[in-house]
């Protein structure tokens, strides 16, 4: 994220040195490091929170998905039991009284 090697941390600890001053400096540092963590605890707190949500909303999203499946299917199986009830079977063929014709072999 950040390129800072040593020698720029060095010229940064010099500087604070010469404007803080000795005394004041590691109280300085001190103070400066539990912001740096407060802000880093903060920080995680919300990105876990953030990620916990989107998670949250996968799940409704899919569980909400299972629920529509789940009425398509219902909705199918009514539509299938209606049409087997519907279903009527096709008027018998009437059978006529005479022989059907036989065919003739002319040999």
């Amino acid at each position: 994220m950040f390129d800072i090697g040593f020698p720029e941390l060095l010229l940064v600890a010099i500087v604070g040195l010469l404007v803080i001053g000795p005394n004041r400096l590691p109280e300085a540092l001190r103070t400066l490091g539990l912001w740096l963590g407060r802000m880093r605890r903060s920080f995680n707190t919300v990105k876990a929170e953030i990620e916990k949500e989107v998670g949250m909303d996968e799940v409704r999203r899919q569980l909400h998905n299972e629920a529509v499946l789940d009425e398509m299917k219902r909705i199918e199986r009514e539509v299938k039991d209606t049409g087997k009830a519907a279903r009527i079977d096709p008027p018998p063929q009437p059978q006529s009284q005479a022989d059907p014709p036989s065919k003739v072999n002319d040999d």
